[in-house]
């Protein structure tokens, strides 16, 4: 079996019992369970959850997306091979660690397998909620341009390009698509303030006012907790992006959890400590991807500029990368996941048969 036959690319035609379309996003799919086998597991796994809990069987995959677009590689590379096992490991660490240092729950229920999580349905906060340490990315860019008003925070002049700042900023935009919020464009990922979020807290599906302060809690308190780990790493946490909903507790009643991944190299960055202090950015995370990809292709204005998406996709569309490429962004994630966790990152030589066989033998969802 060849490396490209380990890397875990389509996950999205497993034979998993459903009766809705499955949900493909650029790095996961879903597949909602039916109400029989959701009640069931329920009760044999003996999930802390209410009886009529919705849930759903959660697959990541090898793909690299960045810019938006997916990425490939020549001999058959669709994906990096570990890149998927190792994004899971990482999250499940910081979700427990959460949990265990009474922050807030996540989504997740169970973990079938290294590329698979069982969770319970939630109903997400529509913001991306994103805290920077450092200003670099995005912000360092429209910074040099003159702008020093961020989602409603004044910056300083004179300020560093990779230095950190004074405090710890959260600068949240938008997830998806939202229509009719006075002062917020109906576009995808564009910033806001927290005054957007509090005249409109229902349009962002907070169920009250109250619960901003709490997601603020929760984003900065869930950020240190990472920045103190990594830190007895020597890895510096930069900046990342969270995300949060509402599920429902075994009483019924709503709380607010974390979400989706937390603390991995696809949501933040993370630069090598030591390097950091000599004076140089190592990056330990799809940042260096992204470098890469604005090095490597002349126009790089292609990939930053959302005018040019038509181009962009038909960029990545068109063009594998080399192997090597792709290997070096496996070995970054496989190496931070295995600092992180503690524990060795094992490549599957055959994932998707992996899955098949534990969810047919162990939870009856395949036929």
């Amino acid at each position: 079996m060849n490396l490209a036959d380990k890397v875990l690319a389509v996950n999205n035609d497993l034979p998993i019992r459903t009766d809705a379309p499955v949900h493909s996003g650029k790095v996961r799919s879903v597949y909602w369970l039916t109400e029989a086998d959701s009640k069931r597991l329920i009760k044999e796994k003996g999930y802390d959850v209410p009886s009529d809990t919705a849930l759903a069987i959660m697959v990541i995959s090898d793909r690299i997306s960045a810019f938006d677009c997916i990425w490939t590689g020549k001999d058959g590379m669709r994906g990096v091979p570990g890149k998927g096992a190792a994004l899971n490991a990482i999250s499940n660490h910081w979700f427990k660690l959460f949990k265990a240092q009474g922050l807030a729950d996540s989504h997740i229920l169970d973990i079938p397998h290294p590329f698979v999580w069982i969770v319970q349905k939630a109903k997400p906060v529509m913001i991306e909620a994103i805290c920077r340490q450092y200003i670099t990315g995005s912000m360092w860019r429209s910074y040099v341009k003159g702008e020093r008003e961020f989602c409603g925070i004044e910056l300083a002049d004179g300020l560093v390009k990779d230095s950190k700042l004074t405090k710890l900023l959260q600068t949240p935009s938008t997830k998806g698509v939202l229509q009719g919020i006075p002062g917020v464009p109906a576009v995808d990922d564009v910033n806001i303030t927290r005054k957007n979020i509090e005249d409109n807290f229902a349009a962002f599906n907070f169920k009250s006012v109250d619960d901003i302060a709490l997601y603020e809690k929760l984003l900065t308190e869930g950020f240190d907790v990472i920045s103190t780990a990594l830190a007895n790493i020597d890895q510096v946490f930069v900046d990342t992006k969270f995300e949060f909903g509402y599920v429902k507790d075994i009483d019924g009643n709503d709380k607010l959890i974390y979400m989706d991944e937390v603390g991995t190299p696809d949501s933040s960055r993370i630069w090598d400590g030591a390097q950091y202090r000599a004076g140089n950015v190592v990056e330990n995370s799809k940042e260096g991807f992204r470098q890469w990809l604005l090095n490597h292709f002349a126009d790089a204005d292609v990939l930053l500029n959302k005018d040019r998406m038509n181009e962009r996709l038909a960029l990545a569309a068109d063009n594998e990368l080399p192997v090597d490429v792709l290997m070096h962004v496996s070995k970054t994630y496989i190496d931070i996941a295995e600092k992180i966790t503690g524990e060795k990152i094992i490549l599957s030589d055959n994932p998707k048969a992996e899955i098949i066989t534990i969810l047919r033998e162990q939870y009856q969802l395949i036929d």
